[in-house]
């Protein structure tokens, strides 16, 4: 079957959304890195029809999903071919208004984080968004017994994955030209963290 279902996903896009409708311009062009099933793009678009979501995923299996789930959507693009460590700045599409990263960072090596603050700071225009979701440690401790767990989990299964402190990105994030505007809690201890590309 072409369309992928992820639970986390389905719980989590109305929380997502309702925070997106607050930051995000009536009339937006957005870029989601690491789309997954294509749940979230078809979500937000479906209920904000002024964006351009620009879905991407690596991952063949995940297009074809994502393909699956947008299918009549006219504001969603076809899913690019994109991996923030893999494709230089350069190569992202534009112009653009927002990116989006939902559950991007604890599952991949620190260098994605690296590449998609990189890649956000160049790609984004003054007062532009990067929206990331996801857990994080605060002050380096984890805000729940579930994450922490959730951390060790990760890291068994591989090397440079796990849960990221949000003073840690904060701070690589500074030298792409990006501040931290605020978090947002959100449910099943993750986070909505909102950075600003500095004018």
């Amino acid at each position: 079957m072409e369309r992928q279902f992820a639970p986390a996903a389905a719980r989590n896009g109305s929380p997502i959304l309702a925070v997106l409708r607050e930051e995000l311009p009536a009339r937006s062009t957005v870029l989601e890195v690491g789309s997954g099933s294509g749940q979230h793009a078809a979500i937000f678009a479906a209920a904000l029809p002024g964006l351009r979501w620009l879905p991407s995923d690596p991952d063949p299996a995940a297009r074809r999903s994502i393909r699956a789930w947008t299918a009549g959507l006219a504001n969603v693009a076809p899913p690019l071919d994109l991996a923030a460590l893999r494709d230089a700045p350069e190569r992202w599409p534009g112009p653009l208004d927002a990116i989006v990263a939902i559950n991007l960072l604890h599952i991949s090596p620190w260098a994605v984080t690296l590449a998609l603050l990189e890649g956000a700071g160049r790609a984004l225009p003054p007062d532009g968004l990067l929206f990331l979701y996801g857990p994080f440690m605060q002050d380096g401790r984890h805000t729940s017994a579930s994450n922490a767990a959730f951390d060790r989990l990760l890291r068994s299964y591989a090397a440079g994955c796990g849960v990221r402190d949000l003073d840690e990105v904060a701070t690589v994030a500074g030298p792409a030209g990006l501040r931290l505007q605020r978090s947002v809690a959100m449910p099943a201890n993750n986070l909505s963290v909102l950075f600003r590309r500095v004018p």
